[in-house]
């Protein structure tokens, strides 16, 4: 059975977790063997772990990459300072604020306690500690640099994360106005137009082609709201569950890099991941077949991780990397495939690889940057022509009843 406690060390420090056990009584052999005062013991079983006491973790709850990014640099910190990783993680524990992070940090301090290794507790967590993570801190345990590794590892979660955020803000403000625009087309195909139709028929007079189109999509919104709805559900259905499939994941990756414009700009994208995780797992001292098989893991793309498998595979038969990448120049670009040849042959790949992830950082946040200055007056167009179109519909036959008049 698997409990949850509460406890108090010597100090008055409140620690909680989750532990398995055969009875109550194991749970207080393991708090007296710890140094911990019971406050409070509870049952909880394989279902209840998700909502222990009703308060600790929620099915809702998640660990952001930027809290993943703060734990790391503080862990490093500590152990640099030579603080035993089985108290620096329930001192991170202790003061975390996620809930349901704060357990994942103490089961991997009782797993270290235990004389489990740091990432092997840590791979027990892969949607917190991703695939890179692990590997990272593996091979920080292996060198014996662990805190300069772990240091790394929230250096480029801080850097993956400012990314994310950058495309997200751009991408909220066009977004909002679509939505905007939806609603407001519908409130007047639903009703406004209806109320002008009636209007416009009494005058016996032919109309526009326009009025006529428009007055036949808001009879298909009042007559058929019930479709309307069914359509819009499945189209966010489509775009929500599909590209989740093997099938629809690579269809829309390659379709993602096929894009006017926005094509180059996640191209910048992924080729900035793969240099910036490529170099750090080298500098960390993993072997380049294994780099490679975590970064194509990491990449985030059908296209690039199919590409970087295949190059690893040929490295192991003694290709070179530059060579290899160098084939598939629609998503490889010659600046990153002769930046890794220089790598090669100098011995310094990871250097060359930073010189690459600084020109695709500038690349990328300079896009970011003006992506709302590009996307802003093809908005402006794009509404203006709609309303251009029903204000035509609208005011070109009361222009005629007008003038009849």
């Amino acid at each position: 059975m698997k409990y949850s406690y509460q406890a108090k060390n010597r100090d008055g420090i409140k620690k909680s977790g989750i532990i398995e056990a055969r009875s109550k009584d194991s749970v207080l052999e393991f708090l007296d063997e710890e140094g911990l005062f019971p406050i409070e013991i509870v049952e909880i079983g394989e279902e209840g772990e998700k909502n222990i006491g009703n308060k600790n973790i929620s099915l809702f709850n998640g660990v952001s990459m930027k809290e993943v990014a703060i734990f790391s640099r503080q862990l490093s910190i500590m152990i640099e300072s030579n603080v035993p990783p089985a108290e620096a993680m329930e001192a991170l524990g202790d003061q975390t604020k996620n809930s349901y992070f704060k357990e994942i940090i103490y089961e991997i301090s009782r797993d270290i306690r235990e004389g489990s290794q740091l990432s092997k507790a840590m791979g027990k967590h892969s949607k917190i500690f991703s695939f890179f993570c692990v590997n990272m801190v593996k091979s920080g345990e292996v060198s014996g640099n662990l805190p300069a590794i772990l240091e790394k590892v929230a250096s480029h979660l801080e850097n993956e994360y400012e990314i994310r955020s950058k495309v997200t803000g751009a991408m909220t403000y066009p977004i909002v106005i679509m939505v905007v625009f939806v609603l407001i087309f519908i409130v007047i195909m639903v009703f406004i137009i209806p109320g002008l139709v009636e209007v416009l028929e009494g005058t016996g007079q032919e109309l526009p082609i326009a009025t006529r189109i428009i007055m036949g999509i808001s009879d298909f919104f009042v007559l058929y709201w019930y479709l309307v709805i069914l359509l819009f559900g499945a189209i966010v259905a489509f775009f929500i569950k599909y590209p989740k499939t093997p099938e629809g994941k690579d269809l829309f990756d390659r379709i993602l890099l096929k894009l006017p414009v926005l094509g180059n700009f996640f191209k910048s994208l992924f080729l900035s991941r793969f240099a910036e995780n490529f170099s750090t797992l080298i500098s960390a001292g993993i072997t380049i077949n294994e780099a490679l098989e975590v970064v194509a893991n990491l990449i985030g793309n059908n296209v690039y991780k199919e590409a970087i498998m295949k190059a690893k595979n040929r490295v192991i038969d003694g290709e070179s990397i530059s060579y290899v990448l160098g084939q598939r120049p629609d998503i490889f670009s010659p600046l990153l495939v002769q930046m890794v040849a220089v790598g090669e042959k100098t011995g310094k790949l990871d250097s060359s690889l930073d010189n690459v992830v600084r020109f695709y950082k500038r690349e990328t946040e300079a896009f970011i940057n003006s992506l709302s200055s590009i996307i802003e007056p093809v908005l402006i167009i794009g509404l203006a022509l709609m309303v251009g179109f029903l204000v035509a519909a609208v005011l070109l036959p009361i222009y005629q009843v007008s003038t009849n008049i």
